[in-house]
């Protein structure tokens, strides 16, 4: 759902991910231009000394031995040796550049846990493989991610015990997650729940959705009435100019380049609203609402051209300010095999296209974003990128996870209430796994671990610039004592880990 991670529009980019990506979502959710900016900047990251281990390639194959070098990261500046918890940050959908510094380096300090971070198999440096084409892919999945996780978490715990030179130790686990990473953080707990005091699934999309409609529904609440009215008359308007002018349309945009009418419109449709793997969403999903809605709203009242207004949007701060590339909505580049950190659109379209869909669709009745971005757009470009037979088996992915049905324990459900992303979460409290939702202006995706707005990224998680902070800090606390809790239990039993 992150990565918030990241990265759940081009479906989301990981998560925000360097905290979704660390939380990428995916799914939800983390942009990859704003990932290599978070890299860039010492201050947003606490350690980005990489360090590697041997991973198993396929964890159900009793016959298939062979193992890739996984990038991951650790910092021990906090950690309460030798008996500290010890916190693992999921990263998502995208490369993994460091351990940012977000809300969990506060909660690190707090527990004096240690934080480590592996990259998701694929993506960055962790690709089994040179070549990404359809065949090779075959191993990127939910399920071997999680795998990946438990072979990284008892590696991490006999190396520790082996620094410390002691045998048969453990210290106390808690695993943190955002958006699509956040969905792992939840589903771990799941199916290891011997390995993990807990989890915190901060926008975990959870739930496998076929035609997400709610998505758009939702940007346009978050909108509110008189700026939903105009993106809808930007839809038609763009739609109507499509028919008579494409090229100048489309230059108009800085998006010449987009042949296929649908990767143009999903192009607008995310800048408004959400942003995939490469993107996000940048306005809603992100606590962003005013960046888009005041300039159209004052395009509107003065008579200016409503299209102009919204490209000047989409140039000036979507692939300006934010660094959204439009090459992300291609689908030739979507083609490209070759692998490495650019390729990160076209891993988490494979996982989107044989897992999990999240098919951002345009609502029946009432819809923004255009009627032409529709199911058969989405299966035409799965299709077209990875060829035959690679279909999103979404029934699959919610019988074995269970959905918002999820029948975990000690797991810690998060929303923003602007996040259109939450709809594909656990929004219901249910015996040991609380679901809290942060209701304020500009509460988006993964706000409990990255504060207002989510893009770009505040220090520590800083929710001072949310509209209300109390509401955050509310949660947070909420959270804190769940925390508490479950580690004091991990820790009266002798172990660190609890299966109860």
């Amino acid at each position: 759902m992150a990565s918030c991670v990241s990265g759940l529009g081009f479906i989301f980019i990981t998560l925000f991910i360097i905290i979704i990506n660390q939380f990428s979502l995916s799914f939800a959710y983390t942009n990859t231009h704003l990932l290599r900016r978070i890299a860039a900047d010492k201050r947003l990251l606490l350690t980005n000394e990489e360090h590697w281990l041997n991973q198993t390639l396929d964890h159900f194959s009793p016959y298939d031995h062979r193992q890739f070098q996984q990038r991951y990261y650790e910092f021990l500046d906090y950690f309460r040796s030798p008996d500290g918890p010890i916190f693992l940050k999921i990263c998502g959908e995208a490369a993994c550049h460091g351990i940012s510094k977000d809300y969990i380096s506060v909660l690190a300090k707090k527990f004096g846990a240690a934080i480590v971070a592996p990259e998701h198999r694929y993506y960055g440096k962790s690709s089994p493989f040179k070549s990404h084409t359809t065949k090779n892919l075959r191993y990127l999945s939910s399920k071997q991610a999680l795998f990946d996780l438990a072979v990284f978490r008892q590696y991490y715990q006999e190396s520790l015990n082996r620094k410390l030179n002691r045998s048969n130790v453990e210290n106390p686990w808690f695993v943190f997650g955002g958006s699509y990473a956040g969905a792992l953080s939840a589903w771990f707990r799941l199916k290891f729940p011997h390995l993990t005091c807990g989890s915190l699934a901060s926008s975990g999309v959870v739930l496998a959705v076929y035609n997400f409609t709610d998505f758009d529904r939702q940007v346009g609440v978050s909108a509110g009435p008189e700026c939903k009215a105009i993106l809808q008359e930007v839809t038609h308007l763009v739609e109507e100019r499509l028919e008579s002018n494409e090229k100048e349309l489309k230059s108009a945009f800085n998006a010449a380049e987009l042949k296929i009418d649908g990767d143009f419109l999903y192009l607008l449709a995310d800048a408004g609203a959400i942003a995939v793997r490469t993107l996000y969403l940048i306005t809603f999903q992100y606590g962003n609402p005013d960046k888009l809605c005041s300039p159209l709203v004052e395009a509107k009242k003065t008579g200016q051209d409503l299209v102009d207004a919204y490209a000047s949007y989409v140039k000036d701060y979507y692939l300006g300010t934010f660094g959204a590339k439009v090459e992300t909505y291609n689908q030739e580049h979507l083609k490209a095999t070759s692998a490495g950190e650019a390729s990160s659109d076209r891993l988490w379209w494979f996982q989107v296209c044989s897992e999990v869909a999240y098919f951002q669709v345009a609502p029946a009745n009432d819809s923004i974003r255009s009627s032409k971005i529709d199911t058969k757009y989405h299966l035409d470009l799965c299709k077209n990128v990875f060829g035959d037979g690679v279909y999103p088996e979404v029934d699959s992915t919610n019988l074995y996870y269970g959905g918002t049905k999820i029948a975990g324990s000690k797991i810690v459900f998060a929303n923003g209430s602007q996040d259109p992303w939450r709809h594909a979460s656990k929004q219901t409290s249910s015996p040991g796994m609380p679901s809290y939702l942060i209701s304020c202006h500009n509460c988006g995706h993964c706000s409990d671990l990255s504060g207002c707005p989510q893009a770009p990224p505040n220090p520590e998680g800083d929710s001072r610039k949310c509209s209300n902070p109390e509401a955050v800090n509310k949660v947070r606390q909420q959270i804190t004592e769940h925390m508490d809790l479950w580690l004091s239990e991990c820790q009266d039993a002798g172990r660190g880990w609890s299966s109860v």
